[in-house]
């Protein structure tokens, strides 16, 4: 049986799948990829994310969120949305959430209440949170420290934290998002990886960005996990099988991905 994977963080409702849309999840399921999980960005994606979710509903599965570079001032109204969502439709996490001071600083107060209160809905719903930590897992892990032992989940995406970091993400009891970044030719990922449980990790694209190695520059696709398994496994010194194994096993577990297969 062929190795299967699942892209844990995907954003194929964007413009940028709008032509060929329905050939790249067609081109992931070639690619032994059975599920795409689908993050949320703010009120503006819900309902592209939704309509996707709901023509592919064996394969796609959404998220409700607000990302922190769409906090401004009216965060609580868009909040209230996600709050709403969550009334109306089922999620498999709530994200995509966190702090970014890459991009801009101006509302980093509003980041941060938005983030602990999302982090609120979550435990209210028992549901997994997905974190977006660019230039901020300082700020993250102290907010998160006030969680810690009330049976919060969750994967920091995208992770791209030194070994330090990534044990304090452990001893929360997260897991780390890997992606495109792995295969990048400077990237120090690979040596903080190579000392982490395959158990703390899943496999991510962040379609359409980060594409792995040889697409770096070009539009990312689901259909690309093999590549990233292919340089964890690597980097592991393993098999193709186990690194399928452990990290689909991990996003089934982590996103409850099993009241989703069928018996």
């Amino acid at each position: 049986m062929p190795p299967v994977f699942i892209d844990t963080h995907a954003h194929l409702y964007l413009h940028e799948f709008d032509a060929d849309r329905d050939m790249v999840i067609e081109s992931a399921l070639q690619s032994g990829v059975n599920k795409i999980l689908l993050p949320n960005i703010d009120s503006s994606s819900i309902d592209a994310m939704n309509s996707l979710s709901c023509r592919f509903p064996e394969v796609c599965h959404p998220m409700i969120g607000l990302h922190p570079t769409s906090v401004k001032k009216n965060y609580a109204d868009e909040l209230e949305l996600v709050g709403q969502a969550l009334k109306t439709n089922s999620y498999c996490a709530i994200g995509e959430i966190g702090i970014d001071l890459y991009w801009d600083k101006t509302h980093f107060k509003e980041q941060c209440l938005a983030f602990a209160r999302q982090l609120d809905i979550a435990l209210h719903f028992g549901l997994p949170v997905v974190i977006h930590a660019r230039e901020s897992f300082h700020e993250i892990l102290e907010i998160l420290e006030g969680y810690r032992n009330k049976g919060l989940t969750g994967v920091f995406h995208a992770f791209t934290g030194s070994l330090d970091i990534a044990e304090k993400i452990i001893s929360l009891g997260f897991k780390m998002g890997i992606g495109g970044i792995l295969t990048y030719k400077k990237s120090l990922l690979p040596e903080v990886i190579r000392e982490i449980d395959l158990k703390h990790l899943v496999l991510e694209t962040d379609s359409p960005y980060l594409a792995p190695v040889p697409f770096r520059g070009k539009r990312n696709e689901s259909s690309y996990i093999p590549y990233i398994a292919g340089a964890l496994q690597q980097i592991k010194n393993t098999t193709l099988d186990e690194i399928s194994q452990v990290t689909t096993n991990n996003a089934i577990q982590l996103f409850q991905l099993d009241k989703y297969v069928r018996s």
